[in-house]
């Protein structure tokens, strides 16, 4: 215990001596002028350097460091100040604040524990109907709702069940089903984030990152996503339950036998007592949110055509998720409350558990792929890459997603994927493949981390309850990992193209 103290203080100061060191290295980089390329592309490395470094040693906030293009573009003639600004708010960030706003009123007016608890009831209590249950709820919240707050929420319900089952059994007997229910609550917040736009952060880091390289391009929609991703997540989510079975709940049959199921999630649920007033306003509000935006664009996959709402309007390009997004959030603040008297479905007060922090980190995402855009560096970068031209595409989706996979494991999975997503825009133009090919996997990949408790906030929450060893999360993470890395190599090679209409 003393020897991992005394690594953790001299791995700590290790990291501040980095941090401290950051700024010196941009300033070498700018005046040595590594880059054979203009000042601007020089300067751009050196303060996109110090960023990594600071998001990677996170020894401030992610998104204070997430605030230096602010300051550095324009004092180092990169950007504009005005046009820094200007990066930091858009119809992205509109739609993550909508989303937010959606679930904090479903969290307040407990909808989302209903919801919960009502699947946990309709998938039964055998140790693998429990299992499925916890992962089916936390994957399907997940889409809706953060992980973080889906995780925090699903945690207190998976414990009274754990210390039931270990009252009844041998708490020895059934630590591994224990392991079981904890990691794959874990895993399936994560998995089931990817599947929408907003159920993670590294999803609309994307969309933006996408736009700004390639304004041209047509938009990524809601449901576009959701097709490509909802089965990515689906597959993952079947594949890591069945892993889970094998590993741990085939032993723990035996050992329930024929013995009655201590867990009664009924009661549970009747302790809710009647849906109220306000938890079905959030349910018809959260249902409407989920079908505007799946409806909103047209879509057409081969021969199937589909023509959405927005197209009925004299002028449909001016509608976009975030529109959507406001438009439940608005109503969110209009509905009044029946059994609280003078309130809203949501007022400001509420909203200060909006995670603004994450919503800065975006901005400064943008700022930093715009930087490296007006800079000159993408293409720099862009024409550095000429060696992976004659790499096979399917190699080359491999190898970004399981360098994400593996990175996200240590850092921040939105600082990784504002970071990557530039150069992985260049090395695609270099290879002369789409840049879908690369974008989409990588950020899929960046919530695909299973091994570390630091990995995911999902990870560390459940890591928190002191009923898990990292030995345990490490040995089926590293399986889950390259089960991610396969999955998503082969849907965005085979199923993408058809998905966004790319040619490879």
């Amino acid at each position: 215990m003393l020897f991992m103290q005394e690594s953790n203080m001299i791995f700590s100061k290790i990291k501040l001596v980095i941090f401290l060191l950051a700024p010196i290295f941009t300033i070498s980089i700018i005046i040595s002028q590594p880059l054979n390329a203009s000042y601007t592309a020089n300067a751009m490395l050196g303060v996109a350097l110090w960023m990594a470094i600071w998001w990677a040693t996170e020894k401030v906030p992610l998104s204070i460091t997430a605030l230096l293009p602010v300051i550095m573009f324009p004092i180092l003639g990169i950007m504009d100040g005005k046009d820094v600004s200007s990066t930091y708010y858009n119809h992205i960030i509109f739609l993550f604040i909508g989303g937010f706003m959606l679930a904090l009123g479903m969290q307040y007016w407990k909808l989302h524990k209903r919801i919960a608890l009502k699947i946990l009831m309709l998938t039964g209590t055998s140790p693998s109907k429990i299992l499925l249950g916890f992962m089916f709820a936390t994957a399907f919240l997940s889409m809706w709702i953060s992980n973080t707050a889906t995780t925090m929420m699903m945690l207190p319900i998976l414990l009274s069940v754990i210390m039931s089952l270990e009252e009844m059994f041998d708490k020895k007997a059934i630590q591994k089903y224990s392991v079981a229910l904890l990691i794959g609550t874990a895993y399936s917040s994560s998995i089931g984030g990817v599947a929408t736009l907003i159920g993670t952060p590294p999803n609309p880091i994307f969309v933006r990152i996408y736009a700004i390289n390639f304004p041209k391009a047509a938009e990524i929609s809601f449901s576009q996503w959701m097709i490509f991703a909802l089965p990515v997540s689906i597959i993952m989510f079947f594949l890591v339950f069945t892993l889970l079975y094998f590993v741990f709940i085939v032993k723990q049959n035996k050992i329930w036998g024929n013995k009655p199921s201590p867990v009664d999630f009924k009661v549970e649920y009747n302790k809710l007592g009647k849906a109220s007033y306000e938890e079905k306003w959030m349910l018809v509000l959260f249902i409407s949110a989920a079908l505007l935006w799946m409806t909103r664009s047209s879509l057409e996959i081969g021969n199937f055509s589909f023509k959405g709402w927005a197209s009925f309007f004299p002028w449909p390009k001016y509608f976009n998720d975030g529109t959507v997004a406001m438009f439940i959030g608005i109503l969110l603040f209009l509905i009044p409350s029946k059994n609280v008297k003078g309130e809203k479905l949501l007022n400001w007060i509420k909203m200060r558990d909006l995670p603004w922090n994450i919503i800065v980190l975006f901005g400064g995402g943008f700022a930093l792929a715009q930087g490296f855009k007006s800079s000159g560096l993408s293409e720099y970068i862009g024409e550095s890459l000429e060696a992976f031209t004659h790499i096979h595409p399917l190699l080359l989706i491999f190898f970004v997603t399981g360098i994400m996979v593996f990175l996200t494991e240590f850092t921040s999975n939105s600082a990784s994927t504002t970071l990557l997503l530039p150069i992985l825009a260049s090395l695609a133009i270099s290879a002369h493949i789409h840049p879908l090919l690369l974008m989409v996997p990588t950020t899929i990949a960046a919530s695909m981390a299973f091994m570390l408790p630091v990995a995911t906030p999902p990870n560390a929450i459940v890591f928190s309850s002191k009923r898990l060893h990292i030995k345990d999360m490490m040995f089926v993470g590293f399986f889950v990992n390259l089960i991610a890395i396969i999955v998503i190599t082969l849907l965005s090679y085979y199923l993408l193209p058809l998905v966004f209409s790319v040619n490879q």
